[in-house]
Order: C-alpha cells, then sequence, then structure tokens
C-alpha cells in the first residue's frame, strides 16, 4: 500500500519552512521540533519533501532540518558543477547561518555521500552519522547511466510518465509513488532554467568528474564519528556487498538493514526508519 498525502502526514506538526541565505545562495529550508539537531540531506535530483514521513515522529525528539541542497529543489542553482565539495560547503555554510554545529547529520543516496564528505573533511560539525542507503559506493557504470539519463530526462520533459518512472525506480513498491509526489516534483522539475541546473547535478555521474570524489578508505578513515550504515535489502545502487566496504573504511561504523524496501527507507518503512535513528542518535556513546 503506497502512503497518504504529505500535508497528511504533516497535519498539526508546528513547522516552518523559510529561505536562509548561504554564500549568497537562497537555500529553501523546512525544520521543526525542539532539542538537538538532526539534519537530513536528500538525493541527486531530489528535494526536502523526501523527509516528509518523518517530521511528525522525529520532531518530537529533535530539532529536525532540511533542505534543498544547492541546484535543487527550490534552492537557487548557480551554473556550475555541483560536486561533492561545492555540496558540502554549502551544507557546512548552512549550519553556520541556522547557529548549529556539533550536528546529527542523516544522508540519503547523494545526500550520503555528502554528510559523509563533511564529516571526514569538518571535523567537529558532525555528532554522529547517518549514511542512508548512500548508493553506488563502487562506481558502476550501468547505475550511473541509469541516474544520468532518467535524470536528464524527466528534467527536459517533465511530463508525468517521465517523472514518475524516474521516482518509481527509488521504490520497491511503486505504489508509493503518489499523484502528489509527482505533482510535487514536476513543478519542481519544471522551473525556468532547471534543465541546465540538473546537467550540473548528473556531472558526478561522468567517470572523470567523479573520480576526484568517489568513496575511498583513504578519506572514509578520516571519519571520526559514531557512524551507522542504514541498508536496506532492494536498493538498486548497491546490496551488501558495498555495506560491507564502508565497514570497513569508517572506523568503529555499524550496519543495519531495513527489510522491504528500495532506496527511500524513510519514506516506504518510516517506522523502522525512525526506530534506526532514535536508537543510534540517543544511545551513549
Amino acid at each position: 500500500m503506497g502512503s497518504g498525502s504529505i500535508w497528511g502526514e504533516l497535519f498539526g506538526v508546528p513547522l516552518r519552512q523559510h529561505y536562509v541565505p548561504v554564500q549568497g545562495i537562497r537555500t529553501r529550508v523546512v525544520e521543526a521540533g525542539e532539542g538537538e539537531p538532526l539534519v537530513f540531506v536528500h538525493g541527486t535530483a531530489g528535494h526536502l519533501e523526501a523527509y516528509a514521513r518523518n517530521f511528525a515522529e522525529l520532531s518530537g525528539q529533535f530539532r529536525v532540518v532540511t533542505y534543498d541542497m544547492m541546484g535543487h529543489g527550490l534552492t537557487d542553482k548557480p551554473d556550475r558543477p555541483y560536486t561533492i565539495d561545492v555540496l558540502s560547503e554549502h551544507l557546512v555554510g548552512l549550519l553556520e547561518a541556522l547557529g548549529t554545529n556539533d550536528v546529527y547529520l542523516s544522508g540519503e543516496s547523494l545526500g550520503g555521500w555528502v554528510a559523509a564528505w563533511t564529516a571526514a573533511h569538518h571535523p567537529g560539525v558532525v555528532r554522529k552519522l547517518v549514511l542512508n542507503t548512500p548508493g553506488n559506493i563502487t562506481n558502476k557504470p550501468a547505475v550511473m547511466t541509469k541516474v544520468k539519463e532518467s535524470s536528464l530526462l524527466a528534467a527536459r520533459e517533465p511530463t508525468t510518465a517521465n517523472v514518475r518512472s524516474r521516482l518509481e525506480w527509488l521504490f520497491l513498491d511503486p505504489s508509493f509513488v503518489t499523484d502528489e509526489l509527482v505533482s510535487i516534483r514536476q513543478r519542481v522539475y519544471s522551473q525556468q532554467g532547471f534543465a541546465r541546473a540538473m546537467e550540473n547535478i548528473v556531472a558526478l555521474q561522468d567517470p572523470e568528474i567523479r573520480k576526484a570524489f568517489a568513496w575511498d578508505p583513504a578519506w572514509c578513515g578520516q571519519i571520526r564519528c559514531p557512524t551507522l550504515l542504514l541498508w536496506t535489502d532492494n536498493d538498486p545502487t548497491g546490496g551488501l556487498d558495498e555495506a560491507d566496504l564502508l565497514l570497513e573504511w569508517i572506523p568503529g561504523s555499524r550496519l543495519e538493514v531495513i527489510r522491504g524496501a528500495g532506496h527511500w527507507p524513510q519514506w516506504e518503512k518510516p517506522e523502522e526508519f525512525h526506530r534506526a535513528h532514535i536508537d543510534f542518535l540517543l544511545s551513549e556513546e
């Protein structure tokens, strides 16, 4: 069974949507709750609505913050490749602008890559790290091609069919892709200039650009904060063999597998996703 509406999920949640200037980039942010900050980072070609099903539960425990990365969603889209270092610097700038540091950081897919890079290169910013289906750790050409071609097609021709197809690839159960979710992503992709922004988003699917930032034990070994690898049993971007690599590369990391989900466990299996975060983030280390 698919989920209900986004506003059904957010019904009654006291949240705030606002725009924050970050290094000259107008950045869309949604936040709710009080307490220690838990920052979510969405995936390639995505937007903050990816976490709509998680605010009600997690804002009772944390100050939940999510945002549209540079070039994504309703955040500004400067004409440059959105490489991992650029996206990480934007994230660090956002945390500074929000007056937060020493945060819990949870990233999905590309967001996991950005989160891990941030934890490695900006020590002291991240208290605990969750890498949620971080995606294609071994740079498989077929996955890179799929992400690039489907994303460009959806941005250049944001028809219902193209956008729905791009979203359904993320899910084990495609019924979770509601008309509302498709409509929101169509509005994002139909913005003036978004097709060019998508070219900059998928620059990381170019092997020559990607190799400077590819997952590697050298920089992963710099991650010193407690790290949870949150995998699924049906992730189309990479199996548990890739999780095993990160277990070797990231000191002291641990693995949890959510069953019956694809690339978006935060949407398909929210109860398991919430429990994993609460148990890990609130445990004594």
